[in-house]
């Protein structure tokens, strides 16, 4: 890169101050739109994750080898003992908070003269605050020092008539062809924001349907870490020490076919959305070369008559292409990250998504891959746009473009 060339280009930017102005707005419009969009789906990204996550999915889920394909129709076949020594693995791998064992529950709940289907998940209190800290519940969470208090789903709660404090019977089917049932006392109503969960939802102390289900074991490990960016380590670990032909782990992304399509359709979107973008943006600034190029024409046609190559002309263009897009990538990305945190601030009242029941706050994340994205579209467009118009003026006759001027 010529010095020369490059600060000559420099010094014509301000020549047409007015369509200069307009080119980076142009270029900085282009920048912000990309890095609030983008964004936006980035806190789309992580807010799904993490609730995902911190409503009881967990981080790393660990069962026997065909439980996650076959295990809900049968989940007494998939057992796991509830004294393991893989425990203990589990609970001194790095990064690990809390380990929950879990039981699949389902049958009749039943209050007064009112009986309706249930499908429950037993859980350890203690690991389960650390493991369900997002779960909206209205009462009290479970503790290990009421052993018989359950949490219900607000639908089943509705369904059954019943509040805190009230009793519920559970009666559940057993492997042998027996019946079994206990009684709870409901210590709180939650919420996962999915009608169709919460109409069946329960959650039960393991230790209360251990007794219900006649069990010592527990279906499914759920592994809780320090964060989310743990996960593929701490796998790697596990799976090293856990034999594959006795354990079977899954982490939250394998669990989360939801989050898995998402991020394939939006990211396609943001794709989509930038190449819009980049669009417009070569549109413009080829607009605004071809006219530069066009009122230089007599300058263009001095320079080629005192010997300046063709490829010095070429370059000068290029470059001023190329330093519209710096100082307008730099320009949009200052205001792109200053309105990000704005808008986090005040937050993006959003409605609720489809099988939810109520809205939520969204806010905008910058990852350092979209800030770099938005630099690289404002440089790559901008140049771009100045190639033809670059190539059209290194191209001119050297006697018509002297012509131009008289």
């Amino acid at each position: 890169m010529s010095a020369s060339t490059l600060k000559l280009a420099f010094r014509n930017l301000p020549r047409h101050r007015t369509r200069t102005l307009i080119s980076l707005a142009a270029v900085g419009f282009g920048v912000v739109a990309l890095l609030i969009a983008g964004g936006f789906v980035e806190w789309i990204f992580w807010a799904t994750r993490e609730a995902a996550i911190q409503t009881g999915l967990g981080h790393i889920q660990v069962s026997r080898p065909g439980y996650h394909d076959h295990g809900y129709t049968d989940p007494g076949a998939f057992e796991l003992p509830g004294n393991d020594p893989a425990l203990a693995i589990l609970r001194g791998a790095p990064n690990v908070t809390a380990v929950d064992q879990r039981l699949v529950v389902s049958g009749l709940a039943s209050s007064g003269d009112t009986s309706v289907p249930f499908a429950g998940v037993a859980v350890d209190a203690v690991a389960d605050k650390s493991l369900s800290r997002v779960l909206e519940v209205s009462g009290n969470r479970l503790d290990a020092s009421a052993p018989n208090g359950v949490l219900l789903g607000r639908g089943l709660a509705k369904a059954l008539s019943v509040s805190v404090g009230d009793p519920v019977s559970f009666i559940v089917s057993l492997p042998g062809g027996g019946i079994n049932a206990v009684e709870g006392r409901v210590r709180g109503i939650f919420s996962t924001q999915v009608k169709a969960y919460d109409d069946t939802a329960v959650r039960l102390p393991i230790a209360l349907a251990r007794t219900l289900l006649r069990t010592k074991g527990s279906h499914t490990w759920v592994v809780g870490l320090a964060d989310t960016s743990d996960t593929a380590a701490t796998l790697a670990y596990l799976k090293a020490r856990l034999p594959a032909d006795r354990f079977e782990l899954y982490t939250w992304y394998d669990l989360s076919d939801f989050y898995r399509k998402a991020v394939v359709l939006l990211s396609h979107q943001i794709t989509v959305v930038g190449l819009m973008i980049a669009a417009m943006i070569v549109l413009g600034i080829s607009n605004t070369q071809t006219m530069n190029v066009l009122e230089r024409t007599g300058e263009i046609g001095t320079l080629l008559a005192m010997g300046t190559r063709r490829a010095v002309i070429l370059r000068l263009f290029v470059y001023e292409g190329l330093l519209m897009g710096i100082v307008g990538g730099i320009g949009g990305l200052i205001v792109g990250v200053a309105l990000a945190q704005v808008l986090s601030y005040v937050g993006i009242p959003m409605p609720p998504p489809p099988g939810r029941d109520s809205g939520y706050s969204a806010e905008i994340i910058l990852t350092p891959l979209l800030l770099t994205s938005g630099i690289a579209m404002a440089v790559v467009s901008t140049v771009l746009a100045s190639l033809y118009p670059s190539w059209k003026a290194a191209r001119m006759p050297i006697v018509d473009a002297l012509r131009h001027n008289r």
